[in-house]
C-alpha cells in the first residue's frame, strides 16, 4: 500500500492536522506491514498499457527521447489514477477539443496523446513527449468546451516549452542531494528538513513554468477560436472547488489540480490580461457550451464500480459482494488503497483486504506478526453474520486499537479502529462495524448503481432548491449543485437553461 512507507519514528514527531491523516499514519505505519496488499488492487487491475489507439495521432514519435520518457511514466500515472476511463462519447468530446488546439500548437511537429483518467479528482497534467492527462472529475466540474480547452492548452504549453525535461533534471538533482543528506546526517529529522527545502525549491521553479504555460495556453485558446477568458474563469471554478473541499478538514486533495498547479490572483490576472489581446470579455470566442453539456451527459461521477460506493453511513462493494455501516456522525472516505472513516473524538477506522492464501486459522493470522503491539490475551475467534472472524486489541504510543479480521471465500477483510488512550468509544465503534458487515444479497448487488452527471432542462417551476434536492451522494446538495454549475452567490436559474445534476 502506498501509505505504508513511513518509518515508525513519524508517530512520535508528526502532528497530523486531522483524524484522517492520523489514521493514515497510525494504521498505516504502526500496525500494518508495508508489504501487505489491498484487496481493491487485487479485485480491479486496470489496463495500464499505453493506448494503441491514441486520440490525436496514430503514435507518439518513436525516436524522440522525450516521448520515451513519457512512455516510461505512463503506466504509473494511469495506475495511480484508477486506470483509463473508457467511454466513446466522452473520448470523442475530448478529442474534438484537443484536435482544435493541436492545429494552433507552437510546435506543429509535436504530437499529443490524450488519456482520460478514471478518477474523481480534478486534475490535468502532461508528461514529456506529448502525453496529456485529464480526469473525469475535471470534466464533471467544467461547464463548457472552452474551459477544458483552457486546461489542455495549458498542459500543451508545458510540453512545447519542454518543462517536463527541465523539471526532471531538477528533480534528479534534488533526489541525489537528498540521498547524500540521508547518508551523511544521522538525524532523520534533519534529513526530512533538507528534503522539504528541496521540494520548496522545485515548487518555486514550477511556478515560473505555470505562468509561462498560462501565456501559451491563452494564446492557443484564442487562436483556436475558443473563448480566451475561459482560462481565468476555470481557475476561479477550481478555486471554488478547493474552498468547498476545504470545509471538510479530512478531505484529501493531493491528486487535484491546485495541489500541483499553484493558484494565485497573479495567474488569474495574467490570464485575463492576455485574453484581452483577442477582445473584450463576452464578445470573442466560442464557449462550446451546448455540445460540451451533451458530451458529458451520463459521465461517471465520484466512486467507480471497481472501488465500491459510499451511500451515507454505508460502504457497499458490488463486485466483492460486501457491505458495512459506520456509526452516526462518521464520514467515509473511499480511497483506492483502503476505505477510511473518521468520527468524533479523533476516532478513526481503516478497512481493507488481502488475499487469504493458505490461511486456515484467523487466530494464527492475527498473531502472525503483522500487528505491532498486539495483546495476545485479547485474541478471540467468533462468527460475524455467518462468516468466520477473529478480533484482538492492540496498543501503540497514545492510541488503542481494535483489530477485526473476517474471511469471505479467498479474501480476508480487515477493520482497524483507533481511538486515543482513555477513550470509551472503541468497543461501540468496533461493534458497529462487526455487526453490520455482511454479504450483499443478489438483489442488493443488482440495484447498486454508480452516480453520474445528468443534464436537466430547467422548467418554469424549478428553483435552486428544487433542482439541488435532486442531487444524490452528498449531504451538501445546494452547495455542490451551485459548484458544478458555476453559479455565483445570488444566481438564479431560468426556464430552458441546462444544468448538471448528480444522480444514478
Amino acid at each position: 500500500m502506498r501509505r505504508d512507507t513511513a518509518p515508525p519514528a513519524v508517530l512520535q514527531t508528526a502532528r497530523p492536522r486531522s483524524s484522517l491523516r492520523k489514521l493514515c499514519v497510525l494504521l498505516g505505519t504502526s500496525l500494518l506491514l508495508s508489504a501487505c496488499q489491498s484487496v481493491f488492487d487485487q479485485a480491479y487491475t486496470p489496463n495500464v498499457a499505453p493506448s494503441d489507439k491514441p486520440q490525436i495521432v496514430d503514435e507518439v514519435q518513436k525516436n524522440d527521447p522525450r516521448a520515451q520518457m513519457g512512455a516510461r511514466e505512463h503506466p504509473r500515472i494511469v495506475a495511480s489514477y484508477g486506470g483509463e476511463y473508457r467511454d466513446a462519447k466522452t473520448e470523442r468530446l475530448v478529442a474534438r477539443i484537443a484536435g482544435a488546439l493541436t492545429a494552433v500548437s507552437e510546435n506543429p511537429n509535436q504530437s499529443f496523446r490524450i488519456t482520460i483518467l478514471n478518477s474523481p479528482a480534478i486534475n490535468a497534467f502532461a508528461l514529456p513527449g506529448g502525453y496529456l492527462y485529464v480526469t473525469r472529475g475535471l470534466l464533471a466540474l467544467a461547464n463548457d468546451a472552452s474551459e477544458v480547452a483552457a486546461v489542455l492548452s495549458h498542459e500543451m504549453g508545458h510540453v512545447t516549452a519542454n518543462h517536463g525535461i527541465e523539471r526532471q533534471r531538477r528533480e534528479e538533482a534534488e533526489v541525489i542531494a537528498s540521498r547524500v543528506v540521508a547518508e551523511v546526517l544521522s538525524s532523520d529529522l534533519a534529513g526530512k528538513q533538507a528534503l522539504a527545502r528541496g521540494k520548496l525549491r522545485l515548487a518555486a521553479f514550477s511556478r515560473q513554468q505555470e505562468l509561462q504555460a498560462d501565456v501559451i495556453g491563452v494564446r492557443m485558446l484564442g487562436e483556436a477560436g475558443y473563448d480566451p477568458y475561459a482560462a481565468a474563469r476555470f481557475l476561479d471554478s477550481m478555486a471554488a472547488y478547493a474552498r468547498y473541499s476545504a470545509v471538510d478538514p479530512d478531505s484529501d486533495q493531493s491528486l487535484d489540480f491546485l495541489s500541483s498547479h499553484p493558484n494565485s490572483l497573479q495567474r488569474v490576472d495574467l490570464a485575463r490580461r492576455h485574453a484581452r489581446n483577442f477582445g473584450q470579455e463576452g464578445t470573442v470566442g466560442d464557449r462550446g457550451r451546448d455540445y460540451y453539456i451533451a458530451g458529458i451527459d451520463g459521465l461517471l461521477y465520484g466512486d467507480s464500480p471497481q472501488e465500491g460506493y459510499v451511500r451515507g453511513q454505508t460502504f457497499l462493494h458490488g463486485t466483492l459482494g460486501i457491505r458495512f455501516d459506520v456509526p452516526p456522525e462518521f464520514r467515509i472516505d473511499n480511497k483506492v488503497e483502503a476505505v477510511l472513516a473518521t468520527g468524533p473524538g479523533e476516532t478513526a477506522i481503516r478497512f481493507d483486504g488481502v488475499a487469504a492464501g493458505d490461511t486456515t486459522s484467523l487466530r494464527n493470522y492475527l498473531t502472525s506478526g503483522w500487528v505491532a503491539g498486539l495483546q495476545q490475551s485479547t485474541v478471540r475467534e467468533l462468527q460475524i453474520n455467518g462468516l468466520p472472524a477473529a478480533t484482538a486489541r492492540a496498543s501503540a504510543d497514545r492510541w488503542d486499537f481494535d483489530v477485526t479480521v473476517i474471511r469471505v471465500n479467498d479474501q480476508i477483510f480487515r477493520f482497524l479502529t483507533a481511538v486515543p488512550k482513555g477513550s470509551t468509544t472503541l468497543v461501540s465503534t468496533a461493534e458497529t462495524l462487526r455487526s453490520t458487515f455482511r454479504r450483499m444479497t443478489p438483489e442488493e448487488i443488482a440495484s447498486l448503481k454508480p452516480l453520474r452527471i445528468r443534464i436537466f432542462t430547467v422548467t418554469a417551476n424549478d428553483t435552486l432548491a428544487s433542482l439541488s434536492a435532486r442531487m444524490m451522494g452528498t449531504d451538501r446538495k445546494l452547495d455542490l449543485f451551485k459548484l458544478i454549475n458555476a453559479l455565483p452567490a445570488g444566481a438564479t436559474v431560468s426556464p430552458g437553461q441546462k444544468v448538471k445534476i448528480i444522480s444514478e
